[in-house]
């Protein structure tokens, strides 16, 4: 995986504030966030130990240690991680409404010091060459096509998720779109990417720029589908409400389907497979308040029975 790695603070409130209205902060949690790092560890709590890595950017602060000792508790290798001298770790501030939806704010700090040079390391090189799945997040933009490009060489399967890259538009990420197998968006990234709202013919434009590309569209509660020129996939997310369970936080949802997605493709599974364990994973995270609550094997392989 490459991409951000935040420290976020999560501020729970009743409902979103309108325009100059103060409203209480009812609970404030503090824990590790960054599409790049939790989907680094969903991947790591499917997969085991050292069988995900992260690639990414930390400063020199308390947070850049923290970050490490948890990404070794949880299992991720972490020696492509760079740190950045006189810049602090990037850092996410999220306001959660009591129906689990979410405002963030975010101040990428150090993840925005990672260059393209950056993946010429030897150490790095040599993790982009014995994975399996390069997958690419929202590092710099130069930096993931970099990336892409090294994988295409290296015959990877690549996995794009723009996040918020998503901005920069169609005719600029063309080539991105070209070296990817499999790119995933929510429905706000997809008609930030392509310039429409309408989920078709969005489709239609990323294939046309690509005619081997499958597109994954995220849609939350109502599961997820997969487009290719040959056919649609489509996946259910979980019931939660006749599980039982309740949302608290979707924040992290997204990043917990892709690390799931990806640990299928890892393991030969198929993609509809790889879609059931995304929509699973995703799902599960929403009940829990921590960013990185995605669930470990043994539950994800329970509620996908």
């Amino acid at each position: 995986m490459i991409g951000a790695i935040n420290w976020d603070l999560n501020l729970f409130i009743d409902r979103f504030p309108r325009r100059g209205e103060e409203v209480v902060v009812r609970r404030i949690v503090r824990v590790p966030g960054g599409k790049g790092g939790n989907a680094a560890v969903a991947a790591a709590r499917l997969l085991g130990a050292n069988e995900a890595a992260i690639m990414g950017g930390l400063g020199d602060d308390a947070v850049a240690s923290d970050q490490v000792r948890i990404f070794k508790d949880e299992g991720v290798e972490v020696s492509g991680l760079k740190f950045v001298k006189g810049t602090e770790s990037g850092q996410a501030y999220i306001i959660i409404d009591a129906k689990g939806e979410n405002i963030i704010h975010t101040h990428f700090g150090a993840n925005a010091k990672i260059s393209p040079d950056h993946l010429d390391d030897p150490i790095r090189r040599e993790l982009i060459t014995k994975s399996s799945v390069i997958t690419i997040m929202d590092p710099p933009f130069e930096t993931a096509l970099k990336l892409a490009r090294e994988g295409r060489k290296l015959d990877k399967v690549i996995v794009w998720d723009p996040g918020v890259k998503s901005r920069i538009g169609l005719k600029d990420s063309e080539e991105m779109l070209q070296k990817v197998d499999y790119m995933l968006a929510n429905e706000s990234e997809v008609a930030f990417l392509t310039g429409t709202k309408n989920r078709g013919a969005a489709v239609r434009k990323l294939m046309k720029t690509n005619r081997e590309l499958r597109v994954v569209a995220k849609l939350g509660a109502k599961g997820s589908i997969m487009y290719s020129k040959k056919q649609q996939i489509v996946s259910q997310a979980l019931d939660l409400k006749a599980l039982g369970m309740k949302v608290v936080n979707t924040v992290g949802c997204g990043d917990a389907f892709i690390g799931a997605f990806v640990a299928a493709l890892s393991e030969g599974r198929s993609e509809h497979e790889a879609l059931d364990w995304g929509n699973v994973a995703g799902s599960l995270k929403a009940t829990r308040a921590e960013t990185r609550g995605s669930p470990n094997r043994e539950t994800l392989l329970k509620y996908l029975a």
